[in-house]
């Protein structure tokens, strides 16, 4: 087995973590108890513990809460250029072998739960099915590139209630046009499959492949089924065209039905279905549109380690929850270039991925670390009487 040459400790990560954010983020000194290394050193810990700012800042021996609140909505800028600065954080360590070349993208709308009231205006919650005890949510969109090795986030917006997903799609296909990363397809969430969205990419010419909702009839009725259900009673794999309307508009799309056996799968028996639309592809089989679609579940796990870093809070305030969402995925694209460029090993057919030399969770408890030995730790309590004196007595 080849040995390796060098080491990468937890000073060299959050080093690099930590000018990475201060680069593109530029958080202006607005304190001077609470300078951006100070104000990113606690947001790095607070997303490592998984806490708030408040919870953080109590840790340690030389940052106060309150004038890391205040630093925080003092640097903050407003809402476009702060996306705009967390975009630049997300793609700038993207390797140059993917600028100009054509890779499979997935986008999807991630739901962060909310039981509060709108800060200034109705539209900064998003409504959807209840979820978590709540139908009101910050709602998120992402592009994401489904490639081995360098599944990097390459965008983010914010999604306000009532905005048209084609709107939100054109704004992050427009920062991937930036990124000279042109979608090969897209891979879709089922929400996407409307209308307006479908016709929009028809019109941009985007290869896309997402699940077809079933709706209609069922087969029950008298009537017999209808609508796209249909295809949830055909008894073998094959293909189709289907036609969408809404509102006085239509659109067409192609129709793959992949029909396998659950085969104790989930511990269910019997005759499953996927039921896929898609435009602009030639695919080779049902297989293949399977196994493709299978890949965007990849953004999923973007979500789940993206949890793993979100910092806690209970703020009112959209900036604040874009911003701590926004440096989560920004830690979590870290991680991903440290393996790609760093940590990967050189051997032919491509380089050989070592996750277990440095998982994501490790990553953020070596930030932890030095955060904690830069700022001190403080182990200490108030307490209204002596704890030897209790146990004496």
């Amino acid at each position: 087995m080849r040995r390796s040459q060098y080491t990468v400790t937890r000073h060299d990560v959050h080093r690099h973590a930590t000018h990475h954010l201060a680069a593109h983020l530029r958080l202006p000194p607005t304190s001077r108890r609470c300078p951006p290394g100070v104000l990113l050193a606690v947001v790095l810990l607070a997303a490592a513990r998984l806490t708030s700012l408040f919870a953080a800042a109590q840790r340690l021996a030389t940052a106060s809460a309150e004038t890391v609140r205040r630093a925080l909505l003092a640097a903050l800028p407003a809402r476009e250029e702060l996306e705009r600065r967390l975009n630049r954080a997300l793609a700038a360590d993207l390797p140059r072998a993917l600028v100009g070349t054509r890779q499979p993208l997935a986008c999807d709308l991630t739901l962060r739960p909310y039981h509060g009231r709108p800060l200034r205006d109705e539209r900064e919650v998003y409504r959807s099915k209840a979820k978590a005890g709540t139908s009101h949510f910050h709602a998120y969109a992402t592009c994401y590139l489904v490639l081995r090795g360098r599944r990097f986030t390459l965008a983010l917006t914010w999604v306000r209630r009532g905005e048209k997903l084609e709107d939100v799609l054109w704004r992050l296909l427009a920062r991937a046009r930036q990124l000279d990363v042109r979608p090969r397809y897209l891979l879709l969430d089922r929400a996407f499959c409307s209308v307006g969205v479908i016709r929009y990419l028809q019109a941009g010419r985007y290869p896309f492949l997402m699940p077809l909702p079933l709706r209609g009839r069922k087969a029950e009725h008298p009537g017999g089924p209808s609508g796209s259900r249909v295809f949830a009673y055909t008894r073998k794999s094959g293909w189709a065209s289907y036609t969408l309307t809404s509102g006085g508009r239509t659109a067409t799309v192609g129709v793959c039905v992949k029909c396998r056996n659950y085969k104790g799968q989930w511990g269910r028996r019997g005759r499953q279905r996927l039921v896929y639309a898609f435009w602009g592809l030639a695919p080779t089989s049902v297989e293949w549109v399977r196994q493709a679609y299978r890949a965007r579940f990849a953004i999923e796990t973007s979500y789940r380690q993206m949890n793993q870093a979100k910092v806690a809070t209970c703020t009112r305030d959209p900036l604040v929850r874009l911003f701590l969402v926004g440096v989560a995925l920004v830690l979590r694209n870290v991680w991903v270039w440290l393996h790609w460029q760093v940590l990967s090993v050189p051997r032919r057919g491509g380089r050989g991925l070592r996750p277990e030399r440095l998982r994501f969770k490790t990553l953020l408890l070596w930030l932890q670390h030095v955060a904690e030995e830069q700022l001190g730790v403080c182990d200490e309590t108030h307490a209204e009487r002596p704890l030897s004196q209790v146990i004496a007595a």
